[in-house]
């Protein structure tokens, strides 16, 4: 060789390659591998010691599985018929598992290094570094985006198949239009309520409830502080005031959920009560309020950055035409940051909407049909988590509601933000 002057690219490119061709196809197998590997593991022990169960539809093999890991791996006894096969099964898992982790990174590395000497051993005046490198990383790239979007789609018809299975047992009509919530499935059918309830109503009216009272809270004081901030405070004011705001969004949820119960609640209780109101202690506007409260700086931040991002220009010439402050700020500034808005808006709301911990402290979880806020209401997401907690078995409708629950709240959400999206569009096209 001549030297690296006289080499197609420049030398970092030929050291990216080289880098590429050892990482990438050795993540690739190490992930294949891991996949797969315990799999193959197991397969192996049923076939050696357990032929009974090696096809793995025998009732009890999940259970077995469970057993072989957990001896294998704390040494703890278990209850079992034979326990010396069992305790064969486990150490031969721990030798295969040793024995595959071994494998694997030998493999790992010999893969990878051997494709990164091969290009080494291949680099001359005439290799052309540069676009290998940018073809390799937009490959790359590719395959992370059809990730997403494959992870999306498996994430929606996961869920759309559990639906249907649910809307088998129960009608759609009665799911969307029922006015009782009672999942809750008796073992004997002289029991009370041995079919279940499962109208959403009252779950949707409790979830757009908070969600309301949520925004009542936040949208005010949030678009209210984005003016101040954007328009009116002095630099180190904002520089101050804008971080102390958005601190409130780092705070996690069950702090606000421990300080809607212990404190606003038994506020509004009180309150209302001085008024001749009965407020329950777990009502929706307690459980709203704090929400809106964390939901602020989802507001402000970003509808501070869309009214600092418009161009001085069209305050300039507001004001020379003799507008004063104010009427700048609402008869210009806002109608053409409403676009932004109205996407920070939308955000707070899905934001809400899809919150738990909060509404499960502060609200509880009696599913009542309701507009009133001093009742205590539930919302969707509280019922998911409330349903899919503990043991699950899926051929049962209690279980199932869940996923027709998560898909219903997915597809009102999909439809708020196609709205917002066409208010959006339209008010850009009026102001650009």
């Amino acid at each position: 060789m001549g030297g690296i002057r006289y080499l197609h690219s420049a030398p970092r490119y030929y050291g990216e390659v080289a880098a590429l061709l050892f990482a990438v196809p050795a993540l690739a197998v190490l992930s294949l591998w891991v996949m797969i590997d315990e799999e193959i593991i197991l397969r192996i022990i049923l076939s050696e010691y357990f032929p009974d169960f090696e096809d793995g539809s025998h009732p009890r093999v999940e259970w077995l599985i469970s057993q072989i890991q957990i001896l294998a791996q704390t040494d703890q006894v278990v209850e079992f018929e034979n326990l010396a096969v069992l305790q064969a099964a486990a150490a031969r898992y721990n030798y295969l598992v040793d024995l595959s982790s071994t494998l694997r990174n030998a493999s790992v590395f010999v893969i990878g290094a051997s494709l990164s000497l091969v290009f080494v051993a291949r680099i001359s005046e005439k290799l052309r570094a540069r676009p290998i490198a940018e073809s390799i990383v937009q490959i790359l790239l590719l395959i992370c985006s059809l990730i997403a979007i494959f992870t999306t789609v498996g994430i929606v018809l996961s869920v759309l198949f559990e639906t249907i299975q649910f809307f088998r047992l129960v009608p759609i009509t009665e799911f969307l239009f029922g006015l009782e919530w009672s999942p809750q499935i008796s073992i004997r059918e002289d029991q009370v309520g041995s079919s279940g309830l499962f109208g959403s109503v009252p779950l949707f009216t409790g979830t757009i409830l908070v969600a309301g009272v949520a925004m009542t809270v936040a949208v005010p004081v949030g678009l209210l502080s984005a003016i101040y901030l954007a328009e009116y405070a002095s630099k180190k004011v904002r520089n101050f005031t804008k971080p102390a705001l958005e601190i409130l969004a780092g705070i996690p949820t069950v702090v606000y959920g421990f300080f809607a119960t212990l404190v606003v609640a038994p506020y509004l209780r009180e309150f209302g009560g001085m008024l001749g109101l009965d407020v329950a202690h777990e009502s929706g506007l307690a459980a709203g309020v704090v929400m809106g409260i964390m939901i602020i700086p989802f507001v402000s931040s970003l509808s501070d950055d869309v009214i600092t991002a418009l161009p001085n220009s069209i305050r300039e010439a507001s004001l020379a035409c003799g507008a004063t402050q104010s009427e700048t700020i609402r008869k210009v500034v806002i109608p053409a940051a409403l676009p932004g808005i109205i996407g920070a808006l939308l955000l707070a709301v899905s934001r809400a909407i899809g919150e738990t911990m909060i509404v499960l402290m502060a609200a509880g979880l009696a599913a009542r049909l309701t507009a009133n806020p001093l009742e205590s209401v539930t919302t969707v997401t509280v019922q998911i988590v409330t349903l899919l907690v503990g043991d699950q078995e899926f051929d049962n409708p209690k279980t199932l509601a869940a996923f027709a629950l998560g898909l219903t709240l997915f597809v009102s959400t999909l439809l708020l933000n196609v709205t917002a999206l066409y208010i959006v569009r339209k008010y850009s096209e009026q102001y650009e």
